[in-house]
């Protein structure tokens, strides 16, 4: 009961340090929470919203503009007039006002096609920034769980080279017993003590390795406190089934959002070369008002004056020349949208190249990672050998100290196949347009 009690006292007093130790993030936590607070997600979907907003019947020019107008103005004049017969008057602070209101109407029947091809673009440009922010998500879904497997990684040599330091501690050890003793002498003392110091080296290097990766994954998940602690809920490397060469292709030239975007900015200039087209047809337009006018005068033979009335009028027009312009706007279109196609065509080259690329380093990956895993295991039996003839003196400080760097040198190459094997597979999933499914 005493120990209960000291436990809940002491969350009592440290919550957030009991909280944050509690509290360890997997893969799919870390990946929500760079795609809630992440600036560069953020951002992307605030220009799809505006995208979004922009498609509308009013913005393509389908609806007619309505305008309410009001107006007041006055003048205060001077007159001198000298008379035909000689006679002159003279008329001072001569106030005149003016009052109107009007409302007034203008709407586009008919524009060459352009009103409903431009709506149709304003469409594109909405699903183009559906495919900007599907992009900044699978990037940012990618960087964060190869940051995520680069930090397991890097704690695992942490933790490798935290073992290594306790076999040169040990080595030490046995080392000054020896010397003290007589069986032993100071050059192999002082041998160990130096190894030993520099796996403490290496040691200290490591640890600022992964602090720089945690501030990195901190990073992209957008948290305030970029030296803020981090457990991961995984501790290991986990690497999924073989993944299949043509299943990836099928899938690449289908959903890869490079490829789709490439397509969409085709689709957009084949919009625009239409919209320039119809400026070839002929327009109409139709307007339509109504207005009050009211005036007050100081002097003549009217004291004031009001008028009511309305007004319309239909235009009808063509452009018939206008130096060559339409004709070059045209042209210039046409080869944008050339440029598009070969724009798409390119990506997919791309694309595939990356695609072949790295799924040769993924098979030859997965190949060396069987390999280093017996290496590995060897390594081991090796040490515990070598490790247990030193404590016995059938076995030379060098030779130690050769079979432990190989077991370090043999734990980091797996540990770095792992990861190149785990970062393929990120990779060509974003390829395949399957990144967030497969995460």
């Amino acid at each position: 009961m005493n120990k209960k009690f000291l436990a809940l006292g002491l969350m009592l007093v440290f919550p957030f340090q009991f909280l944050s130790a509690q509290r360890a993030l997997s893969l799919q936590e870390c990946i929500e929470i760079g795609l809630e607070q992440n600036f560069s997600v953020r951002l992307a979907r605030n220009n799809e919203a505006i995208a979004e907003n922009n498609h509308s019947l009013g913005n393509a020019g389908f609806l007619p503009t309505i305008d309410l107008r009001g107006q007041q103005s006055g003048s205060v004049n001077n007159t001198d007039q000298n008379l035909a017969g000689g006679g002159r008057n003279e008329l001072r602070g001569i106030h005149n006002t003016g009052s109107s209101a009007s409302v007034s109407l203008g709407w586009t029947v008919f524009d060459g096609f352009r009103v409903q091809t431009t709506y149709d673009r304003l469409e594109a440009l909405q699903e183009m920034g559906a495919l900007n922010t599907r992009m900044a998500v699978e990037d940012l879904a990618a960087r964060i769980a190869a940051e995520y497997f680069n930090y397991i990684q890097q704690q695992r040599l942490l933790d490798n080279l935290k073992y290594a330091v306790d076999l040169s501690r040990e080595r030490t050890r046995i080392d000054e017993e020896r010397y003290l003793l007589g069986s032993g002498s100071k050059l192999q003392l002082l041998q160990s003590q130096v190894f030993l110091n520099a796996d403490s080296s290496r040691l200290g290097r490591q640890y600022e390795v992964v602090r720089a990766s945690r501030i990195r994954l901190n990073e992209l998940m957008a948290r305030e406190n970029l030296h803020g602690q981090l457990e991961l809920a995984d501790t290991t490397i986990t690497l999924n089934p073989i993944l299949m060469y043509q299943t990836l292709r099928t899938n690449a030239l289908k959903e890869n959002t490079s490829l789709l975007i490439a397509a969409q900015n085709e689709v957009i200039s084949e919009y625009d070369h239409r919209i320039i087209a119809s400026r070839s047809y002929p327009y109409a337009t139709l307007s339509s008002g109504y207005g009050v006018n009211y005036n007050t005068y100081q002097s003549g033979s009217l004291n004031n004056q009001r008028t009511m009335g309305m007004n319309y009028g239909l235009t009808l027009g063509i452009n018939v020349f206008d130096g060559f312009n339409q004709r070059r706007r045209l042209a210039n279109a046409a080869i944008e949208l050339e440029n598009r196609r070969l724009q798409y065509e390119d990506v997919e080259r791309g694309v595939m190249a990356d695609l072949l690329t790295i799924y040769n380093a993924y098979i030859n990956n997965l190949r060396l990672l069987e390999l280093e895993s017996q290496n590995l295991e060897v390594a081991n039996e090796t040490l515990d050998i070598a490790l247990e003839r030193y404590r016995l003196g059938a076995l030379a400080g060098l030779e130690l100290r050769e079979a432990q760097k190989s077991l370090l040198d043999a734990e980091e190459r797996l540990l770095s196949i792992q990861y190149q094997v785990k970062v393929a597979e990120l990779s060509l999933m974003q390829i395949s347009g399957k990144i967030l499914e497969y995460i």
